[in-house]
């Protein structure tokens, strides 16, 4: 049974949760956001809580509990000049830092280094601090792959899988291998036993999580990135997708942070695009939101 067939919906059906990912990571990003959240350009997103602007991202979803907002669970820094560390202010956390006291850059970083007890201690740290500050979530996901042992094999998915079981709520995970990790027998299994895993847990996931990449790539312009975002929707299988955006608003705060800014630019306007919309619907993909999922979950549906 697919994820389509758990909401109701028949075996064929695609169904697609946009999420805007990074959200509270700067006022730019922000501003971005709250655009395509009220104008449902996107389905979804979620806060990355260590950072600087999540305070302004979860009072605003607060104030407007309609909306589907998650944790976006972070254990990475990754921007040369700008950084953020660990949200608990109690216990240790000696593994999840630098000498200076930020996350790491890198997932290896992180599974190479990261003690699980205090991944579980600051992931629930995350979660309470949104909550704390008026955020309902309805999900859970993870920035950058952290915890998916995606390097070096080592995850965390054991810690995660309880604190969503604690609190409820569904996470990003897909239940089939990424294509764009090469689908090997190896990868292919491991999915199996991770969603084997979710079930056991009563964790609601995903079937597919797609994406193109968020760098912008040699010679690569909007209309070519509209291209691959097209044909990537025409790919969906039957089930529940989730597809990752990374939207800001083009500021010199967000030229200052990143230098991917001109396409976290484009992102802001591909799922307005008429041409994008038009291919959603000719080829009868259905959105459908992280709440669905946490209904499902709950047994509320």
């Amino acid at each position: 049974m697919n994820g389509a067939q758990r909401l109701g919906f028949g075996p064929d059906e695609r169904l697609l949760i946009v999420n805007a990912d990074d959200f509270g990571m700067c006022h730019s990003t922000n501003l971005g956001i709250f655009q395509l959240l009220e104008e449902g350009v996107v389905d979804s997103a979620t806060v990355m809580m260590p950072c600087g602007w999540a305070r302004e991202a979860v009072q605003w979803s607060a104030a407007r509990p309609a909306l589907n907002v998650g944790v976006h669970f972070t254990l990475t820094s990754e921007w040369e000049n700008y950084k953020w560390g660990p949200v608990g202010r109690s216990g240790d956390a000696s593994s999840l830092v630098t000498k200076e006291g930020w996350f790491p850059r890198d997932i290896r970083t992180v599974e190479q280094c990261a003690d699980p007890a205090q991944v579980r201690a600051e992931l629930i740290a995350q979660i309470e601090m949104a909550i704390a500050s008026g955020l309902v979530p309805t999900h859970l996901d993870n920035h950058m792959g952290s915890v998916y042992g995606l390097e070096t094999g080592r995850d965390f998915l054991r810690e995660v899988f309880e604190v969503c079981a604690a609190y409820r709520l569904p996470f990003r995970l897909p239940r089939r291998a990424p294509a764009n990790r090469g689908a090997t027998p190896e990868l292919e299994a491991k999915a199996a036993q991770v969603g084997a895993f979710a079930d056991a847990a009563g964790v609601a996931i995903l079937d597919d999580l797609v994406g193109l990449p968020y760098q912008e790539l040699p010679g690569e312009t909007y209309e070519s990135f509209k291209r691959a975002m097209i044909a990537l929707l025409r790919s969906l299988k039957p089930g529940v997708s989730e597809l990752i955006i990374h939207p800001a608003l083009v500021t010199e705060e967000l030229k200052a942070i990143q230098p991917h800014w001109r396409k976290r630019g484009w992102e802001m306007d591909i799922f307005r695009d008429p041409d994008v919309v038009a291919a959603m619907n000719e080829a009868g993909i259905r959105r459908v939101k992280w709440s669905d999922l946490r209904s499902h979950q709950r047994g509320e549906r």
